[in-house]
């Protein structure tokens, strides 16, 4: 293949980004598939992501076979693969990263503009014929959504795989609470450090220099060339423009696309896929829903042959049935087992959805599938253990799968009040059902969050399974008050045997089961590295006093699963 690196592409304000090119040994024009991001087009994947490489490979060891390996980059397609496929492959730096320079502003306007450009200048070489499908994971995917409601005109298709879409709801503020820990790990190891003009920046071992590019910028220099992400998130509890403007306009988003979600990616990655399947205003799009580590599947032959099938069919106009696939397609997932069912569907929810309420019974300490009319209450201490409720064994095989809510009715000794709820699901000897997560190896069923006084719906938006929180307007409690509130639970996929029972844990801190992390690298404790611990958002004579929940009458208080029938 031919490679070409540090090509410039020019952007309307005169600034270039830097990128790299691995395109076929031909005079015949090919589609583009392309990046742009922050990690560094020069970055290793092996080197700088070492860890995450090493566990993949040990998992996998013939992974992308047919390929020397020789060109990864983290969350990127592999160019001895594609390239001999028939498509030229492009990796772009952007604005303020790597060897691209400018102002690093993560999501920002001016980045997703930029990428417009840069989309625009590779349908316009002379080695492409003219039609740019976008592919990659997490930041990768997650700037496909914010570029693709622009409408550049060469932007054929696209797969965001595994992409948060809401900035606010899915990145910064989960049901409102800050969701720090990620960012104050995330940031500094993958893109601070890689930031344009960092002297102590990684090598791309193909130029033989700095990722980083030739500048050298101090502290100083660095710090005012970039924007301060934590403190934008800290300072703005409530959903306002400097998150919208970094979140897609849904009724734009026209573009073929395949959404691949993981099962269990709550924090970050999952819950966007799903919103875009269902709100994107795309006539030809795609939802799948795959189990493993946030990486892993990417990379398998089923993920890269769906790659493969819908950009032939998009880029290169081949018959080749694609569009005749089913709209939905899910790998079922069940308790213990490396083995998952594919199953296709043509919506999401899935129409045949049985509805099925879970009422909390705080007088027994449990759940029910029948309301009771008993009234009781239960109090937890906000920076305790919380509190867990258990349903009776299944009666026969279930099936959980699609989006789920919780109704609840809590007073608080104090003005407000954060809820973190975790569903979970137990073997008749007392085995927690767990899974290989985007990235803790014990992720639960499912999680969702929410700050009392953002309780708030918007009643346009909402539905029973998914509400939907306006976060603009902060109704604080008055101690004692006992108010009404929905949580918004991310999706989920389990088919349970019978015998088994589904419980829920609720508390006013991160999940978080006893002991030690076997790898500091890889969070297993529940909720991997999304935490919701700064001091400034949660101050402790607020949101550290006794939470009370109240059950049964009429403060009917529920779970509701969407149970598929066999």
């Amino acid at each position: 293949m031919i490679i070409e690196r540090d090509i410039s592409i020019p952007m309307d304000d005169g600034l270039e980004l830097k990128s790299d090119l691995f395109r076929p040994d031909t005079d015949d024009p090919v589609p583009v598939v392309m990046t742009s991001g922050p990690y560094g087009k020069g970055v290793q994947y092996q080197d700088h992501y070492k860890l995450m490489w090493d566990w993949l490979i040990e998992q996998h060891p013939d992974l992308l076979e047919g390929s020397t390996r020789s060109f990864l980059t983290w969350e990127t397609v592999d160019p001895e693969i594609w390239v001999p496929w028939g498509y030229a492959v492009l990796r772009v730096d952007s604005r303020g990263a790597g060897r691209s320079p400018g102002y690093l502003d993560i999501f920002s306007p001016r980045e997703t503009l930029d990428f417009y450009h840069a989309i625009e200048w590779a349908g316009t070489q002379s080695w492409s014929n003219g039609k740019v499908g976008l592919n990659g994971i997490s930041y990768y995917a997650i700037n496909q959504w914010h570029v693709a409601q622009l409408q550049p005109p060469h932007l054929t298709a696209m797969i965001p795989w595994e992409g948060a879409a809401d900035y606010y709801r899915e990145w910064c503020r989960h049901g409102g609470i800050l969701s720090n820990r990620f960012m104050e790990v995330w940031y500094p190891r993958q893109v601070q450090a890689v930031q344009h003009g960092n002297p102590e920046g990684p090598m791309d071992p193909w130029m033989n220099e700095r990722a980083t590019g030739p500048a050298e910028l101090t502290e100083a220099e660095l710090y005012q060339n970039r924007a301060d992400c934590l403190e934008n998130m800290l300072v703005r509890e409530m959903d306002d423009t400097w998150y919208q403007e970094r979140s897609p306009d849904w009724s734009k988003v026209t573009v073929p696309f395949i959404s691949p979600a993981n099962w269990a990616g709550f924090g970050l990655h999952p819950r966007g896929n799903f919103e875009a399947f269902t709100q994107a205003a795309s006539e030809e799009k795609w939802l799948e829903g795959h189990p493993g580590r946030h990486e892993e599947w990417f990379y398998l032959p089923y993920g890269m042959d769906l790659q493969k099938r819908f950009f032939d069919c998009y880029l290169k106009g081949e018959s080749n049935g694609w569009k005749d696939e089913p709209r939905v397609w899910l790998n079922l997932r069940r308790p213990f087992s490396d083995q998952f069912e594919l199953r296709k569907e043509n919506e999401w929810p899935l129409a045949r959805t049985q509805w099925t309420k879970l009422h909390l019974d705080a007088e027994n300490v449990c759940l029910e599938w029948e309301p009771t009319q008993t009234q009781g209450s239960m109090s937890f201490e906000a920076l305790g253990e919380g509190i867990r409720l258990t349903s009776p064994p299944l009666k026969s095989q279930t099936e959980i799968t699609g989006p789920m809510a919780l109704k609840l009715f809590l007073s608080s000794s104090t003005t407000d009040a954060d809820l973190f709820v975790t569903v979970q699901a137990w073997s008749p000897d007392g085995k927690e059902v767990e899974f290989q997560g985007t990235v803790d190896p014990h992720t639960p069923l499912a999680q969702g969050w929410l700050r009392a006084s953002h309780r708030k719906l918007d009643p346009e938006k909402s539905l029973p399974y998914r509400p939907f929180h306006t976060h603009d307007d902060k109704m604080p409690l008055r101690p004692g008050q006992i108010v009404e509130l929905d949580v918004e639970i991310w999706p989920t996929c389990i088919v349970l045997p019978e015998g088994f029972t589904v419980s829920i844990d609720i508390r006013g801190k991160d999940f978080e089961r006893p002991g030690e992390d076997a790898n500091p690298a890889f969070p297993s404790r529940g909720s991997g590295p999304w935490y919701h611990d700064h001091p400034q958002d949660r101050p402790k004579d607020i949101f550290g006093g006794a939470t009370t929940l109240h059950t049964g009458g009429t403060h009917q208080s529920y779970l509701l699963l969407p149970v598929i029938p066999a």
